[in-house]
This record gives C-alpha cells, structure tokens and sequence, in this order.
C-alpha cells in the first residue's frame, strides 16, 4: 500500500484512524494537544498573505502549498461548466429541434461524465502525481470547450460535453486531494470549507454568466467562455501548483484501483460519509434538473433573471462553508453534518409547501433554495474530509470514487427530474425528488454521529 515508506503518511494514519473509526475515543489533550492547535492556527492564517505567491512559497511536511486561490480556480471548473451553460438549455432546445429530455444529457452525461473521470483521475494522481494529472485535464476541458462552440448536432454536443467532463474533473477531485496531503483530518475540512467558500462563486457567478451571454450573443459563447477559463486555469497550474504527493503508489493497474475501491467501500464510515455526501449533493442536483423548467413555464422568467436568482443559492451556501471553516475543530464533522441535514431538509419541505398552497413565486423558490444552499456548505465539506481520511494513504483514490459517487447520484436525480416533469404544470416531482433525497441523507447523518458517539 503507498505510504508505507513515509513515515509523515503513517503518522497521520496512526493518529486520526482511532477517532475516525473508535467509538469513543476522544482527541489528545495537553501539550500534544496545544501543539497541534498552534499548528492549525498557523496553517488557517497562512492563505490569506501567501494568496498569491509561488509554489515554493511555503511546505508542509516537506510538500509544496499552493496559493489558496489557486485551489479555488481549479477546483471552480466542474462546478462553473455544469451550472453556466443550465441558463441556455431552453435556447439549445429550440437550436437543434431536440426535446427537453434530450438536451437534459447535456447536463446529466456531464455529470457521469465528470463522475466516470474522478475515478480514473484520483487513483492515477497517486501513481503519477497531481501536477501532470492537472495539466492534462485542462488541456482536455478548453479543448472539448472551444469544439463545442461549433458542433453541428445535439449528438455531437452531448459527446463534446462528455470529454469536457473528463477533462474538467481535475480539478475538483486533486483540489480534495491536495488539502488532504498537506493537512490531517480536521484541519482539511477547514481548509475544504476555506476553499469550498470561495469556490461558492463558481455556481454564483455562472448562471448570471450564461444568462447575459445567452441573451445577448447566445449558447456558442457559453461554450468559448469556457474554453476561456480552462485556459486561464491551465496557466494557473503550470505557474503555482507544485507536486503535493510525495509518497506514490508503486503500480497503477486496473486490479489495484479495484483494491482500493474495494478497501475502501469495506469501510462502514466510508460509506456513511459517501452516502451523505452523494444524498446532500444529489438533491441539489435534483433542483439544477427542473430549475430551468420551472423558472420558465412556472414562474415565467428570464436567463439572466434566473441567473440573479440563482445567485442566492450560492451566497448560502459559501454562507454555510463559512460556518464550516470556523466550527469544524471546536465542534467536529459529525456535528456540522447532523446540523446541515436537517437544515435541508427543512428548507426542502418549505418551498414544497409555499408551492403546494398556492405560491408559484420566485422568492418562494430561491429563499428557501438559499437556506438549502446553507445546509450543503455545513454538510459537504465535513463529509468529504471524513470520506478521504478514512485511508489517508489512497487520499487520490477516496477523493475520486466519492466525487464519482456523488455526480452520479446527481445525474440520477437530475435525469429523474427532467423526466418527471415534461408535460407537468407544476414543479412538486421536483420537490418530491429532492425531498426524498434529504431524508435518507439525513439518516445517514445521525448513522455517522452513532457511529463516533
């Protein structure tokens, strides 16, 4: 197994495995314990000066840290490509004579796509590092991106969105991975709150993106602005993103991405934060599915107004990504978890209420959405910093198969709710979804609370 030969990758397994996996178990306390809290203060305020400065700038445990911008960029493209281009989905409809089911794969075989290729990409990075394995994603993704802006048929749409998918996963997936190299178990969630905060403006700033190009240009430029940011963070890369993965795997082989996923999904607490994940994720998937629909034969706006609408949902959340990064040592996963589940829940049930009674409004549809946006911020990060420390030795392979487990139950859901509602004149399958969706999240949150009672 990688690692074995590090003697920093051991010691991070030896000391967090017992609170991941001991009922009990409580966290040193004393000098040991002051030492690492000093340890983690230094590490939350080093970011801010070191925002924009080189590679080399500062280590930890002898591994290069990246600016913490530049994490946000890169780990931006996935969300960025699925959230600009929902805006034009009605625009490409009518370009191609397609139904709404079809132009849905545009948005849901992204996903398996994006989902398909953090399978491949984690245990790969941990063969031959994240630096390369960036690189050559960006290459992809702002290739796909600029074809697409020419593509004759929705078929060759839908495949070009395929390879961008693949392309675009990088980031999001060695983004994960990176922080988990450099820092253990809790100080990585904060870190992930740290960037999924800024990483917030991706799905903020998209749809009102893609609204004014769509109205103004149309759909093509959707397409070249993406190749646009692909671009930009390619060069981000190449100038102040080093190697963070010391400690490689020996072979790379489809037998041993198959033991790792195996060793992996072996583990109950794998599967617990997996599930919280993908459930959180997938009824926020639910909603990017039947938005569109909703927004233009219900409530009957506009691209751009749906875009500034939109916009809320990702205030909340880096919101809740905010909380995230404050809370997480003081009151620790499991706790931020059970908070957010139950938040989204909540918010789920009041839209579907406000609609049910009668109030086919925007604000009905986006504050609450907001709220939700809250609840995934306090649940998302902890959740995936829980999941890829399970093994710390295969941080690439964990970071991998729950990103993969996490788009492909958003492309379910999403795929479920394009379906459910062609010829509906009411947005409830929509919320049926989403609320269904976050109960069972919801379950598995108190599962990892028991678990670590």
């Amino acid at each position: 197994m990688a690692g074995h030969g590090d003697p920093d990758r051991q010691c991070h397994t030896r000391r967090h495995r017992p609170l991941h996996l001991s009922p009990g178990t409580q966290p040193r306390q004393g000098e040991a314990g002051v030492g690492r809290a000093r340890r983690a203060e230094s590490r939350m305020n080093a970011p801010a000066p070191e925002a924009f400065a080189p590679p080399g700038s500062g280590t930890a445990g002898g591994r290069r840290r990246p600016p913490i911008l530049a994490l946000v960029a890169i780990s931006s493209v996935s969300p960025f490509a699925i959230n600009v281009i929902v805006p034009s989905m009605p625009a490409i409809q009518r370009h191609f004579g397609a139904g709404y089911g079809t132009v849905q794969f545009v948005l849901s075989l992204f996903l398996v796509a994006v989902a398909a290729g953090q399978m491949l990409v984690g245990p790969v990075s941990d063969r031959f590092g994240r630096r390369p394995v960036l690189l050559a994603g960006f290459v992809l993704f702002t290739v796909s991106s600029a074809a697409a802006a020419a593509a004759p048929t929705i078929g060759v749409l839908i495949a070009l969105r395929i390879v961008q998918g693949v392309g675009g996963c990088v980031g999001i997936t060695l983004g994960r991975a990176i922080v988990r190299d450099l820092f253990d178990r809790r100080q990585a969630a904060s870190m992930l709150g740290y960037v999924t905060m800024g990483l917030a403006m991706a799905p903020m700033v998209a749809p009102f993106c893609g609204g004014i190009l769509q109205e103004f240009i149309g759909w093509q430029a959707v397409f070249l602005f993406m190749a646009a940011f692909g671009l930009a963070c390619l060069a981000i890369t190449w100038a102040y993103i080093g190697e963070t993965n010391l400690a490689r795997t020996p072979h790379l082989s489809f037998s041993t991405m198959a033991r790792d996923f195996r060793l992996l999904l072996s583990e109950r607490p794998f599967r617990l934060y997996t599930a919280s994940t993908g459930l959180t994720a997938g009824a926020f998937f639910a909603f990017l599915g039947g938005a569109p629909f909703v927004s233009e034969h219900i409530l009957e706006i506009g691209p751009s107004v749906y875009g500034l609408w939109f916009g809320l949902l990702a205030i909340g959340y880096a919101i809740g990504n905010y909380v995230t990064a404050r809370l997480t040592e003081r009151l620790g996963l499991s706790v931020l978890i059970l908070w957010g589940s139950y938040l989204a829940l909540l918010a789920t049930a009041a839209a579907m209420a406000l609609f049910a009674v009668g109030y086919p409004e925007p604000w009905a549809l986006f504050l609450p959405m907001a709220v939700a946006g809250i609840a995934n911020g306090l649940v998302l990060p902890n959740s995936l910093s829980g999941a890829i420390s399970v093994r710390p030795e295969i941080a690439g392979a964990a970071a991998g198969l729950t990103g993969a487990i996490q788009i492909a139950t958003g492309a379910v859901f999403s795929t479920l709710v394009g379906t459910l509602l062609q010829g509906s004149a009411t947005a409830l399958p929509m919320f049926w979804v989403m609320l269904a969706a976050s109960a069972v999240a919801l379950a598995a949150a108190h599962a990892i609370g028991t678990g670590r009672r």
